[in-house]
This record gives C-alpha cells, structure tokens and sequence, in this order.
C-alpha cells in the first residue's frame, strides 16, 4: 500500500507519520552509490568540466537549487570550479524547443547543443519515466557521458540507463522529493567539505 493509504485526525499525527517515510526514506538510499555521485562530481568539478542538471515539476525547482548550491556552495573557501547549469531555468530555450519540436526533446536537444566530452548529466525524477529526462538520460549514454539519476517508486527507464542512480525507496512523491532535495545538500556539503581548509571547517556555516 502507498502512503497516505488512510485519513487522519489531525496534522500533527500526519507529521509524525509524513517525517517518518522520510527517515525510512534516507535510509534506503544505497551508500556506495551515494559515495560514487560524491566522488565523480568532486573529480567533475576540480577537472572544470560541466555538469548539467534537469527535471520536471517538483524536480525542476530541485535542478535549479542544484546549481545555486553546487556552484555558489562549493566554491566557497576551495579550489573547485563547480560548472553546474540547470536545462529547465532559460524558459525561452525551454519554450522554444517545446513549440517547435516537442517537449520530450527539450533536455536532449540542449545536451546536443551544450554538452562536451568529459561533462555528466544529473537528471531528478521521481518515477525515472519522465519521457524528457529519459531521452535526455538515452542522448547521454548514447553521446558516452556519464549519467547520475536521482530516482524513486521503481525507478523506471532512468534507473536503467544510470551510471550511477541514487534510487530513494519510497511511493509518496513529497517524500521522494524531501529526500532528492537533501541528496542534493549532502553532496553539496561534503564535497565542499573535503575540499575546504581543515582550519576553515569550524568558523563556515553551511
């Protein structure tokens, strides 16, 4: 059954329960995976080379919050060039395409503009089927570029067509986003982290 599978009283019982989905959540996200996303995005970054970040809806905000975290967070205080570009926020491509060639083509066709060897794709979506994110996922592969998914439910095409998926065992679709977003945090942080002066690690806020 998914969750919410039934009403309830009040919020705060619906908090209670909503907080814990997220904690089981976390859990299921499989660290070794997690420790190849922080590394290949900590190699990414020190080598200079693009990282680009799309999805839809929900997954869309969290692009966008990828870059001005990834690009503004971790170059703090390192010598890390974080290249991160969202292909959802230039909202003239992004109609553009959409009107006069289709939506599903929206990410791909940027990546056939944008990308160039040694970039990585970074693609969030909850079900792994969104049509766009899976062609953008499929030009990837096909073009020998790197692919992380952020996933959830079953994880779909995207799960498949991953380098490296970060899959979030979950069926609520605020509960995978809550999650995809502290994803997104965590490797911020830590690849900041390992790059910063020991010395600076205390007197930053993060």
């Amino acid at each position: 059954m998914t969750f919410p599978n039934k009403k309830y009283d009040n919020v705060s019982l619906y908090a209670n329960a909503y907080f814990e989905k997220i904690r089981l959540a976390g859990e299921s996200v499989d660290r070794n995976q997690l420790a190849l996303a922080a590394e290949h995005l900590g190699e990414l970054y020190d080598k200079g080379n693009c990282l680009f970040v799309c999805g839809n809806g929900g997954s869309a905000a969290i692009s966008g919050t990828f870059v001005a975290d990834h690009v503004k967070l971790i170059r703090s205080d390192t010598t890390l060039i974080p290249r991160v570009y969202s292909l959802v926020d230039n909202i003239s491509t992004v109609t553009a395409i959409s009107n006069d060639i289709s939506y599903d083509d929206v990410f791909s066709y940027q990546l056939s503009v944008y990308a160039k060897p040694g970039d990585t794709l970074l693609t969030v979506s909850s079900s792994g089927d969104s049509e766009n994110v899976v062609r953008a996922a499929t030009w990837a592969k096909s073009n020998e570029m790197p692919v992380i998914a952020f996933t959830g439910f079953e994880g779909g095409r995207s799960a498949d067509l991953a380098t490296i998926n970060l899959h979030v065992a979950a069926d609520n679709y605020g509960v995978i986003e809550d999650t995809h977003q502290s994803l997104m945090h965590i490797l911020a942080q830590y690849i900041r982290l390992a790059a910063m002066p020991d010395s600076l690690v205390e007197q930053r806020k993060f």
